[in-house]
């Protein structure tokens, strides 16, 4: 079904915008509503959700290596159970690359292209995402490489500019009201850290499989070290503020003014979304599509597609009314819903898998 290969580096770089893409503008906001100032601490206990999720994909991986989490299910809960539980995952990426188009077209519509329908960024998003989906893994893999220093080369800039207004004495006090605040702030990008399972869908098409556990861990150190860096930013920049702002980071490059030159660089920032986004997009979409097919027993993938695309484009307009009834879902529902979905389900699999498997071998001693 797919042919392509792809490196354990590719996967890595593959992961860490598919992760950070969504959560560096919005997440701040989120997390400093219950962390504070100490906001910047929460990435460092959500991460520990992101290496029991890849520990977790890789242990199913090295028991069933050449297949995916919707053919190893069939394997391990039987047939019927299996196709429950991986309608269960369909579900969830399908809706999930749908959520994040609207996600998407809505920060770009609200923010600059205001006059602009929505659909029109939405179905475009898609179309791009398709091609690239389209031409399998190994084109994926390549755009995400391509893409990488867009997404960081502009984010270290909008770093190094914000410097002159940085506040440091935002971070005092730290852990001044314990560690409860923390960790409810560190549960929302919890739910993101999850999104890390993905690498189920790519392990098998490893050129270097070994080495897959090993990046897929460095992934989640490098997506907690960023997500670090851009929380003490916003906390240095804007303070105490930071919660009332639905995207902080977006709002500190308005604060940017070095000798009337550079100013109003909102432009980096959405350079730093827009190339993001496509990668996170085009890899929940290659899941999404390589797995329907292998639900419905297909020789390739590519057929479904374009179809898949509409679906997607569905999900998006249908599942959220309107941006706020978004941020609700992702503070409220999203962080448990995808937990379950892409780590609890995952360690029950495996759990099961774990001991059929000593059953088997005490049968063939025995």
């Amino acid at each position: 079904m797919e042919k392509g290969k792809i490196s354990s580096l590719q996967m890595a770089i593959m992961m860490f915008p598919t992760i950070v893409a969504t959560a560096i503008l919005g997440v701040p906001s989120i997390t400093a509503k219950y962390a504070k100032n100490d906001l910047w601490l929460s990435p460092i206990l959500a991460s520990l959700i992101g290496y029991v999720t890849v520990y977790i994909a890789y242990k199913l991986h090295k028991l069933y290596p050449k297949q995916t989490v919707i053919q190893f299910s069939e394997h391990i809960m039987g047939r019927y159970a299996g196709k429950i539980i991986s309608i269960l995952f369909l579900f969830f990426y399908i809706q999930g690359t749908g959520l994040i188009i609207r996600q998407y077209a809505d920060f770009v519509v609200n923010s600059f292209l205001v006059t602009t329908p929505i659909s029109v960024i939405m179905v475009s998003m898609v179309f791009l995402c398709a091609l690239v989906v389209h031409g399998g893994l190994e084109v994926l893999g390549r755009v995400a490489q391509l893409f990488s220093p867009v997404f960081i080369v502009p984010l270290l800039l909008l770093i190094i500019l914000a410097f002159p207004d940085f506040e440091f004495k935002n971070i005092f006090p730290i852990l001044g009201n314990g560690m409860l605040p923390l960790i409810k702030g560190a549960i929302v990008p919890g739910g993101w850290f999850t999104e890390f399972f993905l690498i189920t869908f790519l392990l098998p098409f490893l050129a270097d499989q070994k080495k897959g556990m090993k990046y897929g861990m460095i992934s989640v150190f490098a997506v907690m070290m960023l997500l670090i860096v851009v929380n003490l930013i916003v906390l240095f920049v804007l303070g105490s503020a930071t919660a009332s702002r639905s995207y902080p980071l977006f709002n500190i490059s308005r604060y940017i003014s070095i000798a009337d030159f550079f100013e109003h660089l909102e432009s980096v920032v959405m350079a730093i979304w827009v190339a993001g986004a496509f990668v996170k997009i085009s890899v929940f979409y290659y899941a999404a599509a390589l797995g329907t097919a292998q639900w419905l027993n297909l020789s390739d993938y590519r057929p479904i597609v374009w179809p898949l695309g509409i679906l997607i484009v569905a999900f998006g307009f249908w599942s959220i009314p309107n941006t706020m009834g978004l941020q609700h879902f992702l503070v409220g529902s999203f962080p448990l819903y995808a937990l379950l979905i892409q780590t609890i389900v995952p360690l029950f699999l495996l759990v099961i898998a774990v001991v059929r498997k000593r059953k088997r071998k005490r049968t063939e001693i025995t």
